[in-house]
């Protein structure tokens, strides 16, 4: 990625200089040059706008340092969660040359080399073009696009991808700097994988959650230790009837929520503990809540497309298109707070797989709580014009959630008033889809503030409790570099830690890094 550079007219010059060309010469350059194709064409027909554009996509350039190895566009990105300059990016090679991804260290390196004034500079005028910063490890393997990425929790001593060839492939932590990684192992249970996500529990380490285009949901655990089989089946589901768009673990890691484009709504017993407290339902006590179309209170038509769980575990909510969204209720599930592990665990491997799914096994810790309201429609929402594309909540003990849609505005609804619309920002990216939205998660701000990316290219920073920014939306300040504007250089998802530093994963096939300092 180059540095803005000026703009020239390739028209302009000295008219008297033009007069005094030999005119044999001319017709010669005109003639015999192929290179003067590139004047060909009527002027009239220019777009007066065109210089105008490529300067602003030029100039408008916000990021501290860019990572720019991909040939194509990154689809996905991923975060350490103790080494937060450690970031992994993937996407595609290109049209038919596979996938690819990357891991590479976040941290500008300008800042490393001292900048020297215009007076000591020998052409103060010159722009230099910035240095990508380079890969620490490749990501190879994968003969589709990486579609989904995710470091393992608590300690992210494993990198998991995902891709569109259905491989799930694992990859572990050499050093304690992050700086080594190493290909562990591979599995493949599908034809293509849409998401990976990390499972809290603390009491199973190393788990991760997938979901599939053809419905199926899979949980992972991953032991490093083991030669033969690193990556074990801790259980599989297959009630979605079409593809799994997405899914959510609750805060503790013991329930897994996902959601189908044929609008159904499953809450699984992951770990057993619902089941041992008689909470759960479907063949095998498979899930806790279990909602599909056929209940037309909980119909979507066009289907379902992000969920998420409350922090408190109380209720999930899934949002799907024509801007609907559902609130559901949840079981409490007992339990210590140290997150002791139930009793009996071990990986079930392939035999875990059926047709509802088949739980672990073991005697939940603690006390369960009552069932309550759990699997009842605690609320219907309905705010935007378009799909719900992405979901969150604010952390405690603010009571915000924050959906972004498709029709390019984000609403914030408060759940400890029956859900009541706090903000409505209409034009959040214009008429730009929404990708992701994520409250930042760091003490000085208390919570308030709220980062979201969208098809424009643009990242974009709120604070949700109002204020002057664009008529009092709570803007704060955005961020500019991708070429977006529906040119195919979106922001696709970003990373933000504790919220002072961004990395974006740009369809421009660039990851940018943006420093996002909180006053």
């Amino acid at each position: 990625m180059s540095a803005p550079q000026e703009l020239h007219d390739p028209h302009s010059g000295d008219e008297e200089e033009a007069t005094m060309l030999d005119a044999d010469e001319a017709a010669e350059e005109i003639l015999d040059d192929d290179d003067a194709a590139m004047d060909s064409g009527d002027d009239e027909e220019a777009d007066p706008n065109d210089d105008q554009i490529m300067q602003e996509i030029e100039i408008q350039n916000d990021s501290a340092a860019h990572f720019d190895s991909f040939k194509d566009s990154i689809f996905c990105i991923a975060q350490h969660p103790l080494l937060p300059n450690i970031i992994a990016t993937g996407g595609s090679e290109g049209e038919d040359a596979g996938g690819v991804g990357y891991i590479f260290d976040s941290t500008p390196k300008e800042a490393d080399t001292p900048v020297l004034p215009p007076s000591y500079q020998s052409a103060p005028s010159e722009r230099t073009e910035r240095k990508s910063l380079e890969s620490l490890f490749k990501l190879e393997g994968h003969t589709d696009s990486i579609n989904a990425l995710t470091f393992t929790l608590p300690r992210g001593e494993v990198l998991l991808s995902g891709g569109l060839d259905g491989k799930l492939r694992a990859y572990s932590q050499k050093d304690k700097s992050g700086q080594k990684w190493a290909y562990l192992a591979e599995a493949q249970e599908v034809e293509e994988i849409n998401w990976l996500i990390p499972c809290p529990n603390p009491a199973y380490e190393n788990t991760v959650a997938l979901g599939a285009l053809d419905g199926s949901v899979w949980v992972y655990t991953v032991d490093t230790s083991s030669k033969d089989a690193p990556l074990q089946i801790v259980q599989s589901y297959f009630l979605h009837t079409v593809s799994c768009t997405a899914g959510a673990w609750s805060s503790d890691g013991k329930l897994l929520a996902t959601v189908s484009e044929d609008g159904s709504l499953y809450v699984w017993d992951v770990f057993g503990e619902g089941a041992a407290a008689g909470l759960t339902q479907g063949e095998g006590g498979a899930y806790v809540v279990g909602l599909t179309s056929l209940d037309q209170r909980f119909a979507v038509e066009g289907g379902l497309y992000s969920v998420a769980i409350a922090p408190t575990g109380a209720f999930v909510v899934v949002g799907g298109a024509g801007g609907a969204i559902k609130v559901v209720g949840l079981p409490r599930l007992g339990g210590d707070a140290s997150g002791a592990a139930p009793a009996g665990r071990s990986g079930a491997g392939a035999a875990s797989k059926s047709k509802g799914g088949k739980q672990v096994g073991g005697k939940a810790s603690g006390s369960a709580a009552s069932a309550g309201q759990a699997g009842q429609i605690l609320a219907d929402l309905q705010a935007q014009g378009d799909g719900i594309e992405t979901l969150a909540f604010a952390p405690p003990p603010l009571t915000l959630l924050a959906a972004g849609s498709v029709d390019g505005s984000i609403a914030l609804f408060d759940s400890a008033h029956r859900f009541a619309v706090r903000r409505h920002i209409k034009e959040a990216h214009e008429e730009f889809s929404i990708v992701k939205v994520e409250f930042v998660k760091n003490s000085r701000t208390g919570g308030w503030l709220l980062t979201s990316c969208g098809m424009d290219g643009v990242v974009r920073r709120w604070d949700t409790r109002g204020g002057t920014g664009m008529a009092n939306s709570g803007f704060v300040k955005e961020w500019k570099g991708h070429r977006g504007d529906g040119e195919g250089g979106g922001v696709l998802g970003f990373v933000q830690g504790d919220g002072t530093r961004i990395v974006t994963a740009g369809d421009d096939g660039i990851s940018l890094i943006f420093e996002a300092p909180i006053a």
